[in-house]
């Protein structure tokens, strides 16, 4: 049912939040969930989904409500020149990279219009900067605090054994329902010999994997990246692991089939040094600290400001659970 136009979901500092502006908030999200799921869902799924959403969507509305009152007392100002370059950025990001044109083009593909994906831009970077004004002076993260970091956190910084292998795959599984699992087993098995064969006689590993294997690394040779213990099904593993580099196994079966595996390169597991991990050390504490003081704001910014919800659509808050005193 569409809500009437003045009802309202929250006033926020004496200006009214429409019901109306948070179903058109919620709707791409529920019309996504409803095509991705289908519309077979309980009605009671979706409607619990609905309310979750207008729940997230309205808190998002009433922070960036005061986040603009407050951007526009202090006087903060962003320019269109500063949004394009936002965009311009993201453009640039997208693989492969895009012009500003491709970009608006692909907005519009999507049904949004560029001048509003603009003034989101905009209102965003207002955002970035007024919080930006209350880091100064709060931020003073030294050397002994990322060595503090780097002794507390040190399974972050240590790489495993790793192998990079290529593999040639024939499956010995078979989408004919008559067909005698054995014999195609030993079909399988016999062909893979047959290239284990020719690769011990010289034939290029890469060449015989684009045209015969079954995985989905064929393309690229049968290349599989580097990997390390635990990613792989343990039969696999065990051969990649033992293989000195360039070295060929013999036929390895697994549940997939029966495989013929090239070790191309070895890392010995490692720990990043400090001084290596340090600026980035550094970079993580300041954003952890740059996340907290955001958060500290937006809080200082609702708790003062008057949030009036209309009679019985307040916000259900859990009530603090209470510890026995004989609680450990």
């Amino acid at each position: 049912d569409k809500p009437k136009t003045d009802e309202v979901a929250v006033t926020v500092n004496g200006v009214d939040i429409a019901e109306s502006d948070v179903e058109a908030k919620i709707k791409p999200q529920l019309e996504q969930m409803i095509q991705r799921i289908g519309k077979q869902m309980p009605p009671a799924f979706i409607e619990q989904y609905k309310t979750q959403l207008k729940q997230q969507a309205l808190e998002t509305m009433i922070v960036e409500r005061l986040l603009d009152e407050k951007a526009a007392a202090d006087k903060i100002v962003v320019t269109e020149e500063e949004a394009i370059e936002q965009i311009k950025e993201m453009a640039s990001q997208q693989q492969p990279p895009l012009s500003l044109e491709d970009f608006k083009s692909l907005i519009q593909a999507y049904g949004q219009s560029f001048d509003e994906v603009k003034q989101r831009i905009q209102r965003g970077l207002s955002y970035q900067k007024l919080i930006e004004t209350q880091f100064a002076g709060k931020i003073n993260f030294t050397e002994d605090d990322a060595k503090k970091y780097y002794s507390e956190n040190k399974s972050q910084f240590e790489t495993p054994e790793q192998v990079r292998a290529s593999h040639i795959l024939i499956k010995s599984d078979t989408a004919d329902p008559n067909a005698d699992p054995n014999q195609v087993k030993a079909k399988a098995k016999a062909k893979a010999e047959g290239l284990l064969k020719q690769i011990r006689d010289g034939a290029d590993f890469a060449t015989l994997a684009k045209a015969n294997s079954d995985g989905p690394s064929a393309p690229k040779g049968g290349d599989l990246g580097f990997f390390g213990k635990g990613q792989m099904v343990p039969a696999f593993e065990k051969a990649a692991f033992e293989l000195k580099i360039g070295q060929v196994s013999d036929v390895v079966q697994t549940q997939f089939g029966y495989h013929i595996i090239k070790a191309v390169d070895h890392k010995d597991a490692a720990v990043l040094p400090f001084e290596q991990a340090k600026d980035d050390i550094l970079k993580t504490l300041t954003q952890k600290r740059q996340g907290e003081i955001a958060n500290e704001f937006v809080e200082s910014l609702k708790a003062r400001a008057n949030i009036v919800y209309p009679a019985g659509k307040e916000p259900k808050v859990e009530k603090p659970k209470i510890e026995s005193r004989n609680a450990k």
